[in-house]
């Protein structure tokens, strides 16, 4: 069911949670209509911002991005906008498909049963997930967790989207200022459920998996899963700068943690190498090595989750392997000890 403006905002102000589509009103500037092919085929003329295209067009996105999401190719974050990270998330999703001929994003749908957003009514226990966040590591080391900075943050992550995307879907709301009640608009995708991460310690290993591999792509900044020499996963990437790469080789896991404590020392994350001047930064959210760690055969790297999954893919890191938090946990699912990991 489409629902415009004025039903949009009765929803909110009934404070109504459940599934649906929004039916936003164009921007004021004039622009031809584009065909569902023209949207989603990568070339000149395709809108690069929501500014530049209409309400239906970005829907169309967000179906297609939830989409990928859900099916384990992750597009990046959920902003509407067609993009880089969409376009390889659906090239892997239709190979591994077997898909033939001219297919493409254009023929990727959600059912039409399936709503493209949902309403987000912030709880009490959202709010306990958010406090005050020192900016200097060893203020943070003092700290017993570092929560999110902001209701704002807890949404975009666990709904895997841009903020850019919220605002305009609530522009009605002061997302800076949320509080216990207030009703947001947000993409229907499967949530990231930080209170499921399980406790600080290590991952069981999974028997079933060791016919697995990994492999990551720094030209690419993707990193793929594969059992079998079947593609199953993918996930955008962010990896090492000039100064501090990530090493190419081939490498296995060792092991899986949790909730996770870093160890923040400036000589590793600028030169490679430890001195005695260190901060050890509490589990949380906003953690640098986010919610997840995998530990490789090799000092000091691993694949790991993040603080701030609005730049993955388009940072760098200090030699690592950076994944959204809300990807994280899931490749730490798809992988066990022993499992091979070719960077290259």
């Amino acid at each position: 069911m489409k629902f415009c403006r004025g039903l949009y905002l009765s929803c909110l102000f009934a404070a109504f949670v459940g599934p649906f589509n929004v039916c936003a009103e164009d921007s004021a500037v004039e622009r031809k209509n584009r065909s569902r092919r023209e949207l989603f085929r990568v070339g000149e003329g395709r809108p690069d911002s929501l500014k530049r295209m209409s309400g239906a067009e970005r829907d169309e996105v967000v179906r297609v991005q939830i989409l990928l999401d859900e099916a384990g190719f992750a597009p990046g974050k959920i902003d509407g906008v067609p993009g880089e990270f969409m376009d390889k998330a659906g090239m892997r999703y239709l190979a591994a498909q077997k898909s033939e001929g001219d297919s493409g994003l254009w023929d990727l749908r959600l059912p039409e049963e399936r709503g493209t957003y949902t309403a987000h009514r912030v709880t009490a226990r959202d709010v306990e997930t958010v406090g005050v966040l020192p900016t200097q590591p060893e203020a943070q080391s003092k700290m017993k967790s570092l929560p999110y900075g902001s209701v704002l943050e807890f949404l975009t992550e666990r709904y895997h989207c841009s903020p850019v995307l919220l605002a305009a879907l609530n522009p009605a709301l002061d997302l800076e200022r949320l509080k216990v009640g207030d009703v947001v608009i947000v993409p229907s995708v499967q949530p990231f459920l930080i209170e499921e991460v399980p406790p600080q310690g290590n991952y069981p290993e999974m028997k079933g998996y060791a016919g697995r591999s990994v492999r990551v792509s720094i030209k690419e900044r993707m990193l793929e899963v594969s059992e079998g020499g079947q593609l199953i996963a993918s996930f955008p990437v962010t990896t090492g700068s000039a100064a501090t790469p990530t090493p190419v080789g081939k490498w296995k896991i060792l092991g899986r943690s949790s909730r996770p404590v870093f160890r923040w020392d400036e000589g590793v994350l600028n030169h490679g190498v430890r001195t005695d001047t260190f901060f050890m930064l509490p589990a949380g959210p906003n953690n640098p090595v986010g919610v997840v760690w995998v530990a490789l055969n090799r000092s000091g790297i691993g694949i790991h989750g993040t603080n701030n999954p609005q730049t993955i893919g388009r940072s760098a890191s200090h030699g690592c392997i950076r994944l959204a938090n809300w990807d994280a946990v899931r490749f730490v699912e798809m992988v066990t000890e022993g499992v091979p990991v070719t960077i290259e």
